[in-house]
């Protein structure tokens, strides 16, 4: 019995480990556009994204409608 819960327990691992190098994956492939002044560029409509949605998520690429929009799309083909 320990051996199957040994086998569970490092294949949950695995797909932790998985699913991490592709959210990592993706985060590189979404590098946001930036001028020399450090303004950053929403990667879908390329309005500057606003300070304060820079400050509140530091790492986003998108300006706060077309982030919602593309979550949205998501759940839409996922069947959510």
């Amino acid at each position: 019995m320990t051996d199957l819960f040994d086998r569970a327990q490092k294949q949950e691992q695995e797909n932790r480990d998985r699913d991490l190098a592709n959210q990592l994956a993706r985060r590189r492939i979404e590098t946001p556009d930036q001028d020399a002044a450090g303004n950053r560029f929403c990667l879908n409509c390329g309005e500057q994204i606003a300070s304060d949605r820079l400050a509140a998520a530091p790492d986003a690429v998108r300006c706060v409608p077309c982030q919602s929009w593309k979550e949205n799309a998501g759940r839409h083909r996922h069947g959510v």
